[in-house]
C-alpha cells in the first residue's frame, strides 16, 4: 500500500471516499464513528494507527482539522529522510496542506495530486517552490507530443526573457487530465502539473482571450491563460497566449509577497 487516507468523520469519508477512486495503491482508513466504506479498514485510537501507517505507507493524507493530525503524527516524526509524506485536507475539500516531508518525502507532490482530484487548492510552504513566482498555462489537442509542448513551453520562456527555474507550476484544465504528452512533458520539464476545473474557468471574471475554436472543441472559453490566471494567487498576465507548433501558452507572475 502507497498511500493511507484517514478520517474521523462523516463528512470526511465523503471526501476519502473520493479520493480512493482516484489515488492508485491506497486504502481508507475510517474512525469507529465514521460511516463504514467497502474495503475499509476502520479504527479506534489513531494513537495506535499512526505508527503502523508510518512504518508501511509512503503518503498519508488526513482529512480532518490540522492541529489533530499534528497531535496524531508528532511522537511518530524521525526525520526528514524518512519520514513518509503527510497530507492534510479539510472535511470541505478547500485545501490540501502539504504538512510533512514536502520535498524529501514527496508531500508537495502527493498534496497537488490530491488538489486536483477534489478541485481544492494546494498549499506548499517549501521555501524553494514558494518562492517560484510563474506559472505557465498550457492548451493543446488531443494526443499532443510531448516533445511538441515541451518546444512550446520553452520557446514561450525565451520569448518572455525568463528561466525555467522561476516557474512554479504547469497549469491546464481538468479535461487534460489523462493528457499524456502532458503528463510526461510536466515530467521532463520537472515541473508539477495544476489543473484547474473547467467550471471555474467558465465562472472566471479576469479578462483572457477567448477561443470560439476551443469553445467549439471542448466547450470552454479557453485554456492557456485562464488556467494560468486561476492556478495562483494575485496572478497577473506576463505572455499572453502563444501558439507554437499547435500547442498554446501563456505566462503569469504571482505578485508574491517581499520581505526586502
Amino acid at each position: 500500500m502507497k498511500t493511507a487516507i484517514v478520517t474521523f468523520s462523516r463528512q470526511g469519508a465523503r471526501v476519502a471516499k473520493t479520493l480512493a477512486s482516484s489515488l492508485a495503491d491506497c486504502r481508507v482508513y475510517p474512525h469507529a464513528d465514521a460511516p463504514a466504506l467497502k474495503g475499509a479498514r476502520r479504527f479506534g485510537r489513531v494513537a495506535e494507527l499512526a505508527p503502523r501507517l508510518f512504518a508501511e505507507c509512503r503518503g498519508l493524507v488526513f482529512v480532518a482539522p490540522t492541529g489533530m493530525v499534528v497531535r496524531a503524527i508528532a511522537p511518530c516524526l524521525k526525520h526528514k529522510t524518512a519520514d513518509p509524506a503527510v497530507v492534510v485536507v479539510d472535511v470541505g475539500a478547500r485545501w490540501a496542506v502539504s504538512l510533512l516531508s514536502g520535498h524529501e518525502g514527496g508531500a508537495n507532490e502527493l498534496a497537488l495530486a490530491v488538489a486536483n482530484i477534489l478541485d481544492a487548492e494546494p498549499v506548499i510552504t517549501t521555501t524553494t517552490e514558494a518562492a517560484k513566482d510563474l506559472i505557465v498555462g498550457v492548451g493543446c489537442r488531443r494526443g499532443a507530443a510531448c516533445e511538441a509542448i515541451v518546444e512550446a513551453v520553452s520557446g514561450a520562456l525565451e520569448r518572455a526573457r525568463v528561466s525555467v527555474e522561476r516557474v512554479r507550476l504547469l497549469a491546464s484544465a481538468d479535461i487534460k487530465r489523462d493528457e499524456a504528452g502532458l503528463i510526461e512533458a510536466a515530467r521532463k520539464l520537472a515541473l508539477p502539473l495544476r489543473l484547474v476545473s473547467s467550471a471555474e474557468i467558465r465562472r472566471c471574471a479576469r479578462p483572457f482571450s477567448r477561443s470560439a475554436f476551443v469553445e467549439s472543441k471542448v466547450k470552454l472559453p479557453a485554456v492557456a491563460e485562464p488556467a494560468a490566471l486561476l492556478a495562483g494567487r494575485r496572478t497577473q498576465l506576463l505572455l499572453p497566449k502563444q501558439v507554437i507548433r499547435s500547442v498554446t501558452v501563456a505566462i503569469t507572475r504571482e505578485d508574491c509577497w517581499s520581505l526586502a
